[in-house]
């Protein structure tokens, strides 16, 4: 098992928690979008490519350059110190992590909703999802905001600790270069819908295995909150493949069964209402509370997944 050393994903993983996203600094995720948008642009002005095809190179392209340039990048600073190397490791595996900056913009949602400014709640809930934000209620703001929550723990968390764990900070960097593709061309409308098909399709590959481990994570970071770790499963089992995501629907399950409330129902994109299948076991609707807990419920499982996987990495080691 190829997994990176331990203090180097303990020291990332820390480091994310106390700064969280460098905004000021340049950030290896928001350069891997520009090489996606540059792809597009460039792929799209040959006609003689198919628009699938198209998505498909830009996929290559895009995680191979990804790839390519974090391995290169971890040898030339060994190569200059071994400690120089150790160094950029570890900041490649904080800028694949998203715990401190996804528990921050949820916070930001829930002081606005405690100070009673719900307008501002609206606004820093719609820097989080890509539904219309303007007219919802507070209970459809906090709504969002635990379903975003849910969502992201697995595109921001477990899934980078995953891969992390299995292929080092190469591996991380290029789940983050699959992640951030989907996010930038994995739409169902008529722009995308053919040149995004790969991008998509391999962003739910990727996730296949980590949105489903990370439901045992919340089953027992909600056991140590005392929530409702045993509705966990029974919420995934009977609701999670409701959901049009086939990775999405078990972190939103499992968090609607740890919290005991649905997610799911009636939202507006570009003022075409759509009703989704409710999610969780129960027929309580969110509340600010809620929203309290989901984000203690999503650090704790941040912590418990990577303490696990650690351990197992260690048990393969001295096997």
């Amino acid at each position: 098992m190829n997994a990176v050393p331990e203090l180097q994903l303990v020291a990332a993983f820390l480091l994310d928690l106390v700064l969280g996203d460098p905004r000021k600094l340049p950030h290896p995720v928001r350069s891997i979008g520009s090489l996606a948008m540059k792809t597009e642009t460039l792929l799209r002005k040959s006609r003689w490519i198919p628009l699938r095809l198209a998505g498909i190179l830009a996929v290559i392209i895009v995680v191979g350059v990804t790839v390519g340039a974090s391995f290169g990048a971890l040898q030339l600073a060994t190569w200059i110190h071994p400690l120089f190397g150790i160094a950029v490791a570890v900041v490649m595996l904080y800028f694949s992590l998203a715990t401190k900056d996804l528990s921050r913009h949820a916070r930001a949602v829930l002081v606005a909703l405690e100070q009673g400014d719900l307008q501002l709640a609206r606004e820093k809930v719609g820097m989080m999802v890509g539904r219309d934000t303007q007219e919802m209620k507070e209970g459809d703001v906090v709504l969002a905001c635990v379903e975003s929550v849910a969502e992201s723990t697995v595109d921001g968390v477990t899934a980078p600790l995953f891969y992390a764990l299995l292929f080092g900070p190469v591996g991380a960097m290029a789940y983050k270069a699959v992640n951030t593709l989907d996010s930038s061309f994995g739409y169902r409308n008529e722009r995308y819908r053919e040149f995004g098909w790969a991008s998509a399709k391999l962003d739910d590959l990727v996730n296949y295995l980590p949105a489903r481990l990370t439901v045992p994570a919340v089953a027992f970071a909600a056991g140590f909150m005392r929530l409702g770790w045993v509705a966990v499963f029974s919420s995934v089992l009977r609701t999670a493949k409701l959901h049009a995501s086939p990775n999405a629907g078990y972190s939103e399950a499992a968090f609607a069964g740890a919290l005991g409330v649905r997610l799911g129902g009636a939202r507006s994109y570009g003022g075409i209402r759509k009703d989704l299948p409710y999610l969780g076991i129960a027929e309580t609707d969110c509340t600010a509370g809620t929203l309290k807990r989901a984000i203690t419920l999503m650090v704790s499982s941040a912590f418990l997944f990577l303490a696990v996987g650690l351990s197992l990495a260690w048990l393969f080691k001295v096997m």
